[in-house]
């Protein structure tokens, strides 16, 4: 699906963003006590909705195109004005600072907290980037090194173009599985004989190499996502594969249960699933 250079060696697997969708959600609580529901349609997927007060996990863009305020957790476009969409906002006051317009469209990145009954968010409070202060934390690399022990042979053989037919030459290893870079090392990830993989590219690359094995191959994460993006609809915001023989996926609201789904589907470990909304207690 993909082809590795130097520049982009990592992209994600059919990443899926729904930027729009979310409004369309429904959440139906079987018992009907208001508490945290999570029905379940005939693919097994559950949709919980937050009982009590939820939050964006830190600032979030705010956006009105004319048809009132909505809440882009998935992806914005990179236009001007940017476009995105979700779910409706109500008692959304814009304040006086932390927003732009243009061409009939204001937009500005808010931290929020309020109600979501699985369509719309109600909001309690809204603090605007301009005034909103938290403790940066740092940032943390999904794609480590595949090992600690990555070997140099011939470091006269290790330039931009020889690191491009390396990953050439990875990926069209009958047991490739996918390929990164940390640094100057190529970590390739096979689901089998890893020692042969490395000797095949060693033909072409002498500089920090390591190889490992994995259980699932790209094409098998590609199935396992475009399931992902079937069974979770509209409630799914982007989903892909940023680190070997895993997916993740993030959806508006999780309070554990489509985790468990996810583990009792695919098996524990595989898919790992992040709440764009969070208890704010």
């Amino acid at each position: 699906m993909r082809i590795f250079t130097a520049a982009a060696v990592l992209t994600v697997l059919g990443a899926a963003t729904a930027c729009s969708t979310e409004a369309d959600m429904k959440a139906v609580d079987p018992s009907g006590s208001g508490g945290s529901a999570a029905s379940a349609p005939s693919d097994g997927a559950p949709t919980p909705v937050p009982d009590g007060e939820v939050r964006t996990q830190g600032l979030v863009m705010v956006l009105d195109d004319g048809d009132g305020p909505e809440l882009c957790l998935g992806g914005v476009a990179e236009s001007y004005p940017p476009q995105c969409g979700g779910p409706a906002l109500t008692d959304f006051e814009w304040g006086d600072v932390g927003f732009e317009e243009a061409s009939g469209v204001r937009w500005g990145q808010y931290a929020l907290t309020g109600t979501y009954d699985g369509t719309a968010f109600t909001v309690t409070d809204a603090i605007p980037a301009a005034l909103y202060d938290v403790m940066a934390e740092p940032e943390q690399d999904p794609l480590a090194a595949a090992c600690d022990d990555a070997t140099t042979t011939d470091t006269t053989r290790a330039t931009p173009e020889d690191m491009d037919a390396t990953l050439a030459a990875a990926s069209a290893l009958p047991t490739y599985a996918t390929a990164w870079l940390t640094g100057n090392t190529i970590n390739v990830a096979v689901t089998e004989d890893a020692e042969g993989a490395e000797a095949e590219l060693r033909r072409t690359w002498g500089g920090m190499l390591c190889v490992t094995t994995v259980e699932r191959t790209e094409a098998d994460l590609n199935e396992v996502n475009q399931e992902l993006q079937a069974a979770l609809g509209e409630q799914l915001l982007t989903s892909g594969s940023f680190a070997p023989d895993s997916l993740d996926a993030q959806v508006v609201f999780d309070d554990g249960s489509i985790q468990k789904w996810a583990d009792a589907t695919y098996g524990e470990g595989l898919v790992t699933i992040s709440s764009a909304l969070e208890p704010a207690a």
